[in-house]
Protein backbone atom coordinates (compact mmCIF):
# COMPACT_ATOMS: atom_id res chain seq x y z
CA UNK A 1 0.00 0.00 0.00
CA UNK A 2 1.34 3.66 -0.91
CA UNK A 3 2.53 5.64 2.35
CA UNK A 4 -0.93 6.86 4.02
CA UNK A 5 -3.20 4.50 3.19
CA UNK A 6 -5.16 2.84 5.47
CA UNK A 7 -8.56 0.11 5.33
CA UNK A 8 -11.79 0.11 6.54
CA UNK A 9 -14.22 -2.84 6.76
CA UNK A 10 -17.00 -2.85 4.69
CA UNK A 11 -19.82 -5.70 4.64
CA UNK A 12 -20.34 -8.55 2.34
CA UNK A 13 -24.25 -8.86 1.48
CA UNK A 14 -24.02 -12.09 4.14
CA UNK A 15 -22.12 -10.28 6.62
CA UNK A 16 -18.43 -10.88 6.49
CA UNK A 17 -16.23 -8.52 6.20
CA UNK A 18 -14.36 -7.45 3.65
CA UNK A 19 -11.46 -4.96 4.09
CA UNK A 20 -11.72 -1.78 1.70
CA UNK A 21 -8.73 0.82 1.21
CA UNK A 22 -9.20 4.43 0.91
CA UNK A 23 -7.76 5.27 -1.62
CA UNK A 24 -9.45 8.70 -2.42
CA UNK A 25 -11.36 6.53 -5.73
CA UNK A 26 -15.12 7.83 -6.82
CA UNK A 27 -17.45 5.03 -7.65
CA UNK A 28 -16.08 3.31 -10.55
CA UNK A 29 -18.79 0.22 -10.64
CA UNK A 30 -19.76 0.04 -14.32
CA UNK A 31 -23.60 -1.25 -14.90
CA UNK A 32 -25.13 -2.95 -17.40
CA UNK A 33 -28.05 -0.70 -16.96
CA UNK A 34 -26.27 2.62 -18.53
CA UNK A 35 -29.24 2.73 -21.07
CA UNK A 36 -33.20 2.03 -21.44
CA UNK A 37 -34.22 -1.86 -21.19
CA UNK A 38 -35.43 -1.32 -24.69
CA UNK A 39 -31.66 -0.90 -25.43
CA UNK A 40 -30.29 -3.46 -23.18
CA UNK A 41 -29.96 -5.65 -25.81
CA UNK A 42 -27.84 -3.85 -27.66
CA UNK A 43 -26.02 -2.08 -25.10
CA UNK A 44 -24.89 -5.50 -23.73
CA UNK A 45 -23.54 -6.35 -27.28
CA UNK A 46 -21.46 -3.18 -27.93
CA UNK A 47 -18.43 -4.58 -27.47
CA UNK A 48 -19.55 -7.96 -29.64
CA UNK A 49 -20.07 -7.10 -32.91
CA UNK A 50 -19.78 -4.01 -34.91
CA UNK A 51 -19.55 -3.61 -39.02
CA UNK A 52 -15.56 -3.43 -38.42
CA UNK A 53 -13.64 -6.40 -37.19
CA UNK A 54 -11.98 -4.99 -34.16
CA UNK A 55 -9.24 -6.62 -31.94
CA UNK A 56 -9.20 -6.00 -27.92
CA UNK A 57 -6.34 -3.52 -26.93
CA UNK A 58 -3.57 -5.76 -25.75
CA UNK A 59 -3.27 -6.18 -29.59
CA UNK A 60 -1.23 -3.13 -30.49
CA UNK A 61 1.96 -2.41 -32.56
CA UNK A 62 5.10 -3.51 -30.88
CA UNK A 63 2.94 -6.65 -29.27
CA UNK A 64 4.76 -9.64 -28.27
CA UNK A 65 3.19 -13.08 -28.82
CA UNK A 66 3.77 -16.11 -26.59
CA UNK A 67 6.36 -18.67 -27.95
CA UNK A 68 5.93 -22.43 -27.65
CA UNK A 69 2.08 -22.62 -27.43
CA UNK A 70 -0.92 -22.26 -30.01
CA UNK A 71 -1.13 -18.04 -29.66
CA UNK A 72 -5.23 -16.93 -28.95
CA UNK A 73 -5.99 -14.10 -31.28
CA UNK A 74 -9.29 -13.42 -30.70
CA UNK A 75 -12.09 -10.14 -31.59
CA UNK A 76 -15.56 -8.81 -32.69
CA UNK A 77 -16.88 -8.80 -35.54
CA UNK A 78 -20.54 -8.91 -37.31
CA UNK A 79 -22.27 -12.43 -36.71
CA UNK A 80 -20.68 -14.84 -39.07
CA UNK A 81 -18.59 -13.21 -40.56
CA UNK A 82 -15.35 -15.10 -41.52
CA UNK A 83 -12.08 -13.61 -40.41
CA UNK A 84 -8.72 -14.64 -41.22
CA UNK A 85 -5.30 -13.68 -39.27
CA UNK A 86 -2.12 -14.23 -40.91
CA UNK A 87 1.48 -13.90 -38.88
CA UNK A 88 4.75 -15.49 -39.89
CA UNK A 89 3.56 -17.68 -42.96
CA UNK A 90 0.37 -18.89 -41.04
CA UNK A 91 -3.28 -17.86 -42.08
CA UNK A 92 -6.00 -19.21 -39.60
CA UNK A 93 -9.49 -18.42 -40.59
CA UNK A 94 -12.06 -18.19 -37.66
CA UNK A 95 -15.82 -17.51 -38.05
CA UNK A 96 -17.24 -15.27 -35.22
CA UNK A 97 -20.23 -16.52 -33.23
CA UNK A 98 -24.00 -15.58 -32.40
CA UNK A 99 -22.36 -12.74 -30.19
CA UNK A 100 -19.99 -11.71 -32.65
CA UNK A 101 -16.64 -13.35 -31.40
CA UNK A 102 -14.36 -15.21 -32.97
CA UNK A 103 -11.01 -16.81 -32.06
CA UNK A 104 -8.16 -17.93 -33.65
CA UNK A 105 -4.80 -19.72 -32.33
CA UNK A 106 -1.88 -19.73 -34.33
CA UNK A 107 0.23 -22.45 -34.53
CA UNK A 108 3.09 -22.79 -31.97
CA UNK A 109 5.83 -20.03 -32.63
CA UNK A 110 9.38 -20.11 -32.30
CA UNK A 111 10.94 -17.08 -30.00
CA UNK A 112 11.84 -14.41 -32.79
CA UNK A 113 13.56 -10.65 -32.34
CA UNK A 114 12.20 -10.11 -36.15
CA UNK A 115 9.48 -7.06 -36.30
CA UNK A 116 6.91 -8.85 -38.09
CA UNK A 117 2.86 -7.83 -39.39
CA UNK A 118 0.46 -9.58 -38.11
CA UNK A 119 -2.39 -9.04 -40.19
CA UNK A 120 -6.71 -9.66 -39.46
CA UNK A 121 -8.90 -9.05 -42.59
CA UNK A 122 -12.22 -9.24 -42.43
CA UNK A 123 -14.68 -6.76 -43.86
CA UNK A 124 -11.63 -4.54 -43.07
CA UNK A 125 -8.24 -5.19 -42.89
CA UNK A 126 -5.96 -4.33 -39.20
CA UNK A 127 -2.19 -4.37 -39.43
CA UNK A 128 -0.29 -4.75 -36.54
CA UNK A 129 3.78 -3.76 -37.16
CA UNK A 130 6.89 -4.63 -35.02
CA UNK A 131 5.29 -8.13 -33.54
CA UNK A 132 8.02 -10.35 -31.73
CA UNK A 133 7.89 -13.73 -30.28
CA UNK A 134 8.73 -14.82 -26.39
CA UNK A 135 7.66 -15.19 -23.40
CA UNK A 136 4.93 -13.11 -21.81
CA UNK A 137 4.43 -12.51 -17.86
CA UNK A 138 2.36 -10.66 -16.30
CA UNK A 139 3.02 -7.69 -13.49
CA UNK A 140 0.84 -7.81 -10.62
CA UNK A 141 -0.36 -7.11 -7.00
CA UNK A 142 -0.46 -3.97 -4.73
CA UNK A 143 2.13 -1.03 -4.60
CA UNK A 144 5.42 -2.78 -3.98
CA UNK A 145 4.90 -4.28 -7.53
CA UNK A 146 3.45 -1.06 -8.83
CA UNK A 147 6.32 0.70 -7.88
CA UNK A 148 7.41 3.03 -10.45
CA UNK A 149 11.38 2.27 -11.96
CA UNK A 150 12.15 6.17 -11.38
CA UNK A 151 11.71 5.48 -7.69
CA UNK A 152 14.21 2.59 -6.99
CA UNK A 153 17.78 2.59 -5.91
CA UNK A 154 20.06 4.25 -8.60
CA UNK A 155 16.89 5.61 -10.42
CA UNK A 156 18.30 7.93 -12.88
CA UNK A 157 21.44 5.65 -13.99
CA UNK A 158 18.74 2.35 -14.72
CA UNK A 159 16.62 4.41 -16.66
CA UNK A 160 18.99 5.92 -19.00
CA UNK A 161 20.38 2.20 -19.50
CA UNK A 162 16.91 0.75 -20.18
CA UNK A 163 17.35 0.56 -23.56
CA UNK A 164 16.01 -2.95 -24.62
CA UNK A 165 14.00 -2.99 -27.57
CA UNK A 166 13.01 -6.64 -27.48
CA UNK A 167 11.63 -5.82 -24.29
CA UNK A 168 7.93 -4.53 -24.71
CA UNK A 169 5.85 -2.95 -22.18
CA UNK A 170 2.22 -3.47 -21.63
CA UNK A 171 0.40 -1.64 -18.44
CA UNK A 172 -3.48 -1.69 -17.83
CA UNK A 173 -4.01 2.00 -17.45
CA UNK A 174 -6.17 3.22 -14.11
CA UNK A 175 -7.36 1.62 -11.15
CA UNK A 176 -10.75 0.27 -12.21
CA UNK A 177 -13.29 -2.39 -10.76
CA UNK A 178 -16.77 -3.72 -12.57
CA UNK A 179 -19.23 -6.02 -10.94
CA UNK A 180 -19.02 -7.95 -13.57
CA UNK A 181 -15.99 -9.82 -15.98
CA UNK A 182 -15.25 -7.13 -19.00
CA UNK A 183 -14.21 -8.45 -22.00
CA UNK A 184 -11.19 -5.93 -22.93
CA UNK A 185 -9.20 -3.55 -21.16
CA UNK A 186 -9.37 -0.50 -22.72
CA UNK A 187 -6.36 2.64 -23.32
CA UNK A 188 -3.23 0.19 -22.94
CA UNK A 189 -0.82 0.03 -25.77
CA UNK A 190 2.53 -2.27 -26.21
CA UNK A 191 5.66 -0.04 -25.78
CA UNK A 192 9.53 -0.74 -26.76
CA UNK A 193 11.82 -0.88 -23.46
CA UNK A 194 13.51 2.61 -23.47
CA UNK A 195 14.46 5.12 -20.61
CA UNK A 196 10.53 6.98 -21.58
CA UNK A 197 8.68 4.26 -21.03
CA UNK A 198 10.51 2.08 -18.40
CA UNK A 199 10.26 4.98 -15.86
CA UNK A 200 6.46 4.93 -15.07
CA UNK A 201 6.99 0.57 -15.28
CA UNK A 202 6.73 -1.76 -12.81
CA UNK A 203 10.51 -2.18 -11.31
CA UNK A 204 9.95 -5.40 -10.54
CA UNK A 205 8.86 -6.77 -13.78
CA UNK A 206 11.43 -4.66 -15.49
CA UNK A 207 14.17 -5.78 -13.36
CA UNK A 208 12.58 -9.23 -13.91
CA UNK A 209 12.24 -9.07 -17.51
CA UNK A 210 15.86 -7.82 -18.00
CA UNK A 211 17.69 -10.18 -16.13
CA UNK A 212 15.83 -12.83 -18.09
CA UNK A 213 15.83 -11.52 -21.17
CA UNK A 214 19.66 -10.52 -20.71
CA UNK A 215 20.54 -14.20 -20.06
CA UNK A 216 18.61 -16.13 -22.62
CA UNK A 217 18.52 -13.77 -25.12
CA UNK A 218 14.60 -14.50 -25.64
CA UNK A 219 12.48 -11.51 -26.09
CA UNK A 220 10.45 -10.60 -23.30
CA UNK A 221 7.25 -9.17 -22.86
CA UNK A 222 5.76 -7.84 -19.43
CA UNK A 223 1.78 -6.95 -18.61
CA UNK A 224 1.87 -4.71 -15.48
CA UNK A 225 -1.49 -4.70 -13.77
CA UNK A 226 -1.20 -3.51 -10.31
CA UNK A 227 -3.09 -1.40 -7.85
CA UNK A 228 -1.47 0.18 -4.23
CA UNK A 229 -3.17 -0.97 -0.96
CA UNK A 230 -5.25 -3.50 -2.73
CA UNK A 231 -6.24 -7.28 -0.38
CA UNK A 232 -5.85 -10.15 -2.31
CA UNK A 233 -9.74 -11.16 -2.58
CA UNK A 234 -10.18 -8.60 -5.73
CA UNK A 235 -7.70 -10.32 -8.02
CA UNK A 236 -9.02 -13.33 -7.69
CA UNK A 237 -11.74 -14.98 -10.11
CA UNK A 238 -15.06 -16.83 -9.34
CA UNK A 239 -13.66 -20.06 -10.54
CA UNK A 240 -10.80 -19.94 -8.34
CA UNK A 241 -13.13 -19.38 -5.28
CA UNK A 242 -14.81 -22.20 -6.01
CA UNK A 243 -12.05 -24.69 -6.41
CA UNK A 244 -10.84 -24.11 -2.41
CA UNK A 245 -13.42 -25.67 -0.33
CA UNK A 246 -12.30 -23.35 2.76
CA UNK A 247 -13.49 -20.27 0.72
CA UNK A 248 -16.82 -21.41 -0.16
CA UNK A 249 -18.61 -18.90 1.98
CA UNK A 250 -17.05 -16.50 -0.39
CA UNK A 251 -17.70 -17.97 -3.36
CA UNK A 252 -21.34 -18.25 -2.52
CA UNK A 253 -21.95 -15.01 -2.25
CA UNK A 254 -19.55 -14.18 -5.45
CA UNK A 255 -21.92 -17.28 -7.62
CA UNK A 256 -24.56 -14.88 -5.92
CA UNK A 257 -24.13 -11.65 -8.63
CA UNK A 258 -22.12 -14.22 -11.41
CA UNK A 259 -24.45 -14.32 -14.65
CA UNK A 260 -23.40 -17.51 -15.74
CA UNK A 261 -24.19 -19.46 -11.91
CA UNK A 262 -27.71 -20.21 -11.49
CA UNK A 263 -27.99 -18.33 -8.43
CA UNK A 264 -26.56 -15.12 -10.81
CA UNK A 265 -29.34 -15.40 -13.20
CA UNK A 266 -32.04 -14.94 -10.79
CA UNK A 267 -29.93 -11.97 -9.01
CA UNK A 268 -30.12 -10.13 -13.19
CA UNK A 269 -33.31 -11.02 -13.37
CA UNK A 270 -34.91 -9.95 -10.27
CA UNK A 271 -32.67 -6.92 -11.14
CA UNK A 272 -34.11 -6.52 -14.80
CA UNK A 273 -37.30 -6.15 -13.39
CA UNK A 274 -36.55 -3.43 -10.86
CA UNK A 275 -35.23 -1.40 -13.63
CA UNK A 276 -38.07 -2.48 -15.72
CA UNK A 277 -40.14 -0.63 -13.15
CA UNK A 278 -37.69 1.68 -12.33
CA UNK A 279 -38.25 2.94 -16.12
CA UNK A 280 -41.66 3.11 -16.37
CA UNK A 281 -42.25 5.08 -13.55
CA UNK A 282 -39.20 7.33 -14.75
CA UNK A 283 -41.14 7.79 -17.95
CA UNK A 284 -44.46 8.41 -16.14
CA UNK A 285 -42.56 10.69 -13.69
CA UNK A 286 -40.95 13.01 -16.80
CA UNK A 287 -43.92 13.22 -19.13
CA UNK A 288 -45.97 14.69 -15.68
CA UNK A 289 -42.87 16.99 -15.43
CA UNK A 290 -42.07 15.51 -11.77
CA UNK A 291 -38.06 14.79 -10.64
CA UNK A 292 -36.42 11.58 -11.03
CA UNK A 293 -35.56 8.59 -8.53
CA UNK A 294 -32.32 6.77 -8.53
CA UNK A 295 -31.98 3.79 -10.86
CA UNK A 296 -31.94 0.66 -8.56
CA UNK A 297 -28.51 -0.47 -7.55
CA UNK A 298 -26.39 -3.00 -9.59
CA UNK A 299 -26.17 -6.16 -7.83
CA UNK A 300 -22.69 -7.28 -7.64
CA UNK A 301 -18.95 -6.54 -5.58
CA UNK A 302 -17.87 -3.44 -7.50
CA UNK A 303 -15.71 -1.92 -5.04
CA UNK A 304 -12.03 -2.31 -4.85
CA UNK A 305 -11.71 -4.33 -1.53
CA UNK A 306 -14.42 -7.35 -2.94
CA UNK A 307 -13.77 -10.30 -4.40
CA UNK A 308 -13.33 -10.38 -7.91
CA UNK A 309 -14.07 -6.42 -8.80
CA UNK A 310 -10.30 -5.56 -9.75
CA UNK A 311 -10.08 -8.87 -11.86
CA UNK A 312 -13.35 -8.66 -13.53
CA UNK A 313 -11.89 -5.14 -15.01
CA UNK A 314 -8.02 -5.34 -14.78
CA UNK A 315 -7.27 -9.03 -15.69
CA UNK A 316 -10.22 -10.79 -17.28
CA UNK A 317 -9.88 -8.43 -20.10
CA UNK A 318 -6.06 -10.44 -20.93
CA UNK A 319 -7.00 -13.68 -20.94
CA UNK A 320 -6.65 -15.97 -22.88
CA UNK A 321 -3.98 -13.86 -24.47
CA UNK A 322 -0.46 -16.38 -24.30
CA UNK A 323 1.35 -16.21 -21.13
CA UNK A 324 4.29 -17.84 -19.44
CA UNK A 325 3.52 -16.83 -15.98
CA UNK A 326 2.54 -14.15 -13.77
CA UNK A 327 4.80 -12.37 -10.89
CA UNK A 328 3.05 -11.57 -7.69
CA UNK A 329 4.09 -8.70 -4.83
CA UNK A 330 1.30 -8.87 -2.68
CA UNK A 331 0.23 -8.96 1.04
CA UNK A 332 0.81 -6.34 2.92
CA UNK A 333 -2.95 -5.41 2.74
CA UNK A 334 -3.83 -9.38 4.10
CA UNK A 335 -1.16 -9.11 6.69
CA UNK A 336 -3.10 -10.09 9.50
CA UNK A 337 -4.09 -13.49 8.21
CA UNK A 338 -2.72 -16.91 8.49
CA UNK A 339 -3.47 -19.84 6.56
CA UNK A 340 -6.66 -18.36 5.07
CA UNK A 341 -4.07 -16.41 2.84
CA UNK A 342 -2.70 -19.51 1.92
CA UNK A 343 -6.16 -20.77 1.02
CA UNK A 344 -6.75 -17.40 -0.96
CA UNK A 345 -3.33 -18.05 -2.82
CA UNK A 346 -4.93 -21.54 -4.01
CA UNK A 347 -7.52 -19.16 -5.55
CA UNK A 348 -5.30 -16.53 -7.22
CA UNK A 349 -3.33 -19.49 -8.74
CA UNK A 350 -5.48 -22.00 -9.99
CA UNK A 351 -7.82 -19.46 -10.42
CA UNK A 352 -6.13 -17.87 -12.90
CA UNK A 353 -5.17 -21.10 -14.32
CA UNK A 354 -8.33 -22.13 -15.21
CA UNK A 355 -9.40 -18.60 -16.72
CA UNK A 356 -6.07 -19.15 -19.22
CA UNK A 357 -6.98 -22.99 -19.77
CA UNK A 358 -3.59 -23.52 -21.44
CA UNK A 359 -3.54 -27.02 -20.43
CA UNK A 360 -0.31 -28.84 -20.95
CA UNK A 361 1.47 -25.77 -20.79
CA UNK A 362 2.18 -24.24 -17.52
CA UNK A 363 1.46 -21.09 -15.92
CA UNK A 364 4.19 -20.52 -13.61
CA UNK A 365 3.80 -18.24 -10.52
CA UNK A 366 6.16 -16.53 -8.55
CA UNK A 367 5.63 -14.55 -5.61
CA UNK A 368 7.66 -12.05 -3.20
CA UNK A 369 7.35 -13.05 0.33
CA UNK A 370 6.85 -10.01 2.60
CA UNK A 371 9.76 -7.84 3.14
CA UNK A 372 10.78 -6.98 6.74
CA UNK A 373 9.19 -4.28 8.36
CA UNK A 374 8.22 -1.94 11.67
CA UNK A 375 10.61 -2.14 14.70
CA UNK A 376 11.97 -5.27 15.65
CA UNK A 377 11.54 -6.82 18.96
CA UNK A 378 12.86 -9.18 21.15
CA UNK A 379 10.31 -12.02 21.85
CA UNK A 380 11.40 -15.24 20.84
CA UNK A 381 8.09 -16.39 20.06
CA UNK A 382 7.52 -13.96 17.94
CA UNK A 383 4.41 -14.88 15.62
CA UNK A 384 3.34 -11.28 15.16
CA UNK A 385 2.57 -9.08 11.97
CA UNK A 386 3.46 -10.45 9.30
CA UNK A 387 4.85 -13.44 10.95
CA UNK A 388 2.02 -15.58 9.99
CA UNK A 389 1.62 -14.43 6.10
CA UNK A 390 5.12 -15.12 5.03
CA UNK A 391 4.00 -18.87 6.41
CA UNK A 392 1.10 -18.80 4.17
CA UNK A 393 3.57 -17.47 1.16
CA UNK A 394 5.86 -19.93 2.19
CA UNK A 395 3.22 -22.69 2.27
CA UNK A 396 2.29 -21.70 -1.25
CA UNK A 397 5.24 -22.94 -2.46
CA UNK A 398 3.24 -26.78 -2.35
CA UNK A 399 0.94 -25.43 -5.42
CA UNK A 400 3.05 -26.76 -8.19
CA UNK A 401 5.27 -24.73 -10.64
CA UNK A 402 5.41 -21.96 -8.25
CA UNK A 403 8.54 -20.15 -6.72
CA UNK A 404 9.23 -17.72 -4.35
CA UNK A 405 11.97 -14.86 -3.37
CA UNK A 406 12.73 -14.46 0.06
CA UNK A 407 13.61 -10.39 0.76
CA UNK A 408 13.60 -10.33 4.42
CA UNK A 409 17.04 -9.14 3.94
CA UNK A 410 16.27 -5.96 2.07
CA UNK A 411 13.08 -4.17 3.66
CA UNK A 412 13.78 -0.79 6.29
CA UNK A 413 11.32 -0.62 9.28
CA UNK A 414 10.38 2.56 8.51
CA UNK A 415 9.13 1.99 5.04
CA UNK A 416 6.69 -0.40 3.47
CA UNK A 417 8.13 0.05 0.04
CA UNK A 418 11.91 -1.75 0.06
CA UNK A 419 13.79 0.55 -2.83
CA UNK A 420 16.06 -1.99 -4.08
CA UNK A 421 13.27 -3.70 -6.38
CA UNK A 422 16.50 -5.19 -7.89
CA UNK A 423 17.18 -8.03 -5.84
CA UNK A 424 13.99 -8.65 -6.24
CA UNK A 425 13.29 -8.90 -9.68
CA UNK A 426 16.84 -10.85 -9.48
CA UNK A 427 15.32 -13.21 -6.92
CA UNK A 428 12.08 -14.12 -8.97
CA UNK A 429 14.07 -14.41 -12.36
CA UNK A 430 16.15 -17.27 -10.58
CA UNK A 431 12.67 -19.41 -10.68
CA UNK A 432 12.18 -18.80 -14.10
CA UNK A 433 15.80 -19.33 -15.19
CA UNK A 434 15.54 -22.60 -13.54
CA UNK A 435 12.15 -23.40 -14.81
CA UNK A 436 12.16 -22.22 -18.49
CA UNK A 437 15.57 -21.72 -19.55
CA UNK A 438 16.62 -25.05 -18.16
CA UNK A 439 19.69 -23.65 -16.29
CA UNK A 440 21.50 -25.42 -13.49
CA UNK A 441 20.94 -22.69 -10.55
CA UNK A 442 20.08 -22.54 -7.23
CA UNK A 443 16.51 -20.21 -7.49
CA UNK A 444 16.13 -19.80 -3.34
CA UNK A 445 18.00 -19.62 0.10
CA UNK A 446 17.21 -22.16 2.34
CA UNK A 447 13.61 -23.46 2.70
CA UNK A 448 12.88 -25.51 6.26
CA UNK A 449 12.41 -28.35 5.15
CA UNK A 450 11.95 -30.69 8.68
CA UNK A 451 13.63 -31.49 11.85
CA UNK A 452 14.92 -33.84 13.92
CA UNK A 453 15.26 -34.15 17.76
CA UNK A 454 18.48 -35.56 19.24
CA UNK A 455 18.60 -35.43 22.79
CA UNK A 456 18.55 -31.76 24.18
CA UNK A 457 19.13 -30.49 20.74
CA UNK A 458 17.14 -30.49 17.42
CA UNK A 459 18.82 -30.46 13.60
CA UNK A 460 16.97 -28.84 11.22
CA UNK A 461 17.29 -29.98 7.45
CA UNK A 462 16.55 -27.42 4.48
CA UNK A 463 15.58 -27.49 0.63
CA UNK A 464 18.06 -25.11 -1.60
CA UNK A 465 21.14 -25.72 0.94
CA UNK A 466 23.11 -25.07 -2.81
CA UNK A 467 27.18 -24.87 -2.21
CA UNK A 468 26.56 -24.66 1.59
CA UNK A 469 24.60 -22.87 4.20
CA UNK A 470 26.72 -19.26 5.60
CA UNK A 471 26.34 -17.22 8.17
CA UNK A 472 25.48 -13.93 5.58
CA UNK A 473 25.63 -10.14 6.41
CA UNK A 474 22.26 -7.99 5.34
CA UNK A 475 21.95 -6.55 2.04
CA UNK A 476 23.29 -3.32 1.80
CA UNK A 477 22.04 -1.88 -1.13
CA UNK A 478 22.69 -3.26 -4.37
CA UNK A 479 26.00 -5.14 -2.96
CA UNK A 480 26.28 -9.23 -2.93
CA UNK A 481 25.69 -10.93 0.19
CA UNK A 482 28.88 -11.21 1.98
CA UNK A 483 29.93 -14.48 4.05
CA UNK A 484 30.34 -13.33 7.98
CA UNK A 485 33.41 -16.18 8.92
CA UNK A 486 33.10 -17.01 12.30
CA UNK A 487 29.98 -15.22 12.59
CA UNK A 488 26.87 -16.47 15.00
CA UNK A 489 23.29 -17.44 13.33
CA UNK A 490 20.63 -15.55 14.84
CA UNK A 491 16.74 -15.44 15.14
CA UNK A 492 16.63 -19.21 16.13
CA UNK A 493 14.45 -20.15 18.98
CA UNK A 494 13.33 -23.32 20.45
CA UNK A 495 10.56 -24.53 22.80
CA UNK A 496 9.62 -27.88 24.90
CA UNK A 497 6.56 -29.47 25.41
CA UNK A 498 5.19 -26.49 28.10
CA UNK A 499 5.45 -24.65 24.51
CA UNK A 500 7.87 -21.65 26.29
CA UNK A 501 9.68 -20.04 23.18
CA UNK A 502 13.42 -19.27 24.58
CA UNK A 503 16.41 -17.93 22.67
CA UNK A 504 18.76 -20.47 21.11
CA UNK A 505 22.55 -21.14 20.15
CA UNK A 506 22.52 -22.27 16.27
CA UNK A 507 25.52 -23.54 14.34
CA UNK A 508 25.63 -24.44 10.83
CA UNK A 509 27.06 -28.57 10.88
CA UNK A 510 26.67 -29.15 6.91
CA UNK A 511 24.08 -28.76 5.21
CA UNK A 512 22.19 -28.67 8.58
CA UNK A 513 21.73 -26.43 11.46
CA UNK A 514 21.77 -27.63 15.22
CA UNK A 515 19.73 -25.73 17.59
CA UNK A 516 19.78 -26.10 21.21
CA UNK A 517 19.54 -23.98 24.31
CA UNK A 518 20.85 -24.60 28.00
CA UNK A 519 17.18 -23.53 29.36
CA UNK A 520 15.29 -26.42 27.12
CA UNK A 521 16.53 -30.07 27.58
CA UNK A 522 13.68 -31.89 26.25
CA UNK A 523 12.99 -29.18 22.93
CA UNK A 524 10.12 -30.53 20.67
CA UNK A 525 10.31 -26.82 18.41
CA UNK A 526 12.18 -24.62 16.43
CA UNK A 527 11.59 -21.23 15.33
CA UNK A 528 13.99 -18.78 13.26
CA UNK A 529 13.08 -15.02 11.76
CA UNK A 530 9.40 -15.93 12.89
CA UNK A 531 8.47 -12.12 13.69
CA UNK A 532 7.28 -8.76 11.83
CA UNK A 533 11.04 -7.43 11.23
CA UNK A 534 13.77 -10.43 11.70
CA UNK A 535 16.20 -7.80 10.62
CA UNK A 536 18.97 -9.28 12.14
CA UNK A 537 18.18 -12.86 10.57
CA UNK A 538 21.35 -14.25 8.82
CA UNK A 539 20.71 -17.72 7.64
CA UNK A 540 22.03 -17.75 3.82
CA UNK A 541 23.45 -20.02 0.72
CA UNK A 542 26.90 -19.47 -0.16
CA UNK A 543 24.82 -18.25 -3.86
CA UNK A 544 23.84 -15.11 -1.18
CA UNK A 545 20.31 -15.82 -0.82
CA UNK A 546 18.58 -15.79 2.37
CA UNK A 547 16.80 -18.10 4.30
CA UNK A 548 12.78 -18.29 4.74
CA UNK A 549 11.46 -17.76 8.18
CA UNK A 550 9.61 -20.70 9.51
CA UNK A 551 7.97 -22.61 11.97
CA UNK A 552 8.40 -26.17 13.28
CA UNK A 553 5.38 -25.81 15.42
CA UNK A 554 1.80 -24.90 14.64
CA UNK A 555 1.07 -23.63 17.71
Amino acid sequence: MQNGESAAPSASPTGQKFFTPLIGTSDMTRSLFTCSVAALAVCALTSAGSADVRLPEIFSNHMLLQRGLEAPVWGWADAGEEVSVQFAGQTKVARADANGKWISRLTSLEASSEGRSLVVKGKNTITLSDVLVGDVWICSGQSNMEWATRSVINAQDEIKAADFPNIRLFDVPGHTTAATAQSDVPGGNWQRCNPDSVANFSAVGYFFGRQFHRETGVPVGLLGTNWGGTRIEPWIPPAGFRLVPDLKGIADQVDKFDPTTDAGKATWHAHLKEVEAWVAKTRSSLTAGNGVSNRPTTPGFANAGQPTAIYNSMVHGLAPYGVRGALWYQGESNGNEGVSYFHKMQALINGWRQVWGQGEFPLYFYFVQLADFQQPNDNPAGGDGWARIREAQRQSLTIPHTGMAVITDIGAANDIHPRNKQDVGHRLALWALRDVAKKDIVPSGPLFKSIKVEGPAIRVYFEHTASGLIVGKRKNGLKPTPEVKGGTLKRFAIAGEDKQWHWADAKIDGDTVVVSSKEVQKPVAVRYGFTMNPEDANLYNKEGLPASPFRSDDW
